[in-house]
């Protein structure tokens, strides 16, 4: 397996992650019951977020990947 397909599982994993946290989030928020607070799903999410920014910069940072020269 390549580097860089490696590197987009893991980037889409982590995504994946995000939105799932966001989701229990909001169910949290609607049904007002649970075991965690909300903030710790949304705490989770801020920090994978952060996590995915940093791996982006460090694969960008290391040639991994390359930005796109001309974005229009």
């Amino acid at each position: 397996m390549s580097e860089i397909l490696l590197f987009k599982i893991v980037l889409v994993l982590l995504l994946v992650f995000i939105i799932f946290n966001l989701g229990r989030a909001l169910f949290v928020l609607v049904k007002g019951e649970g075991k965690a607070p909300m903030s710790q799903y949304l705490g989770r999410r801020v920090l994978f977020s952060v996590l995915v920014v940093l791996l982006l910069l460090i694969a960008l940072g290391l040639g991994v990947i390359t930005p796109n020269p001309r974005p229009y």
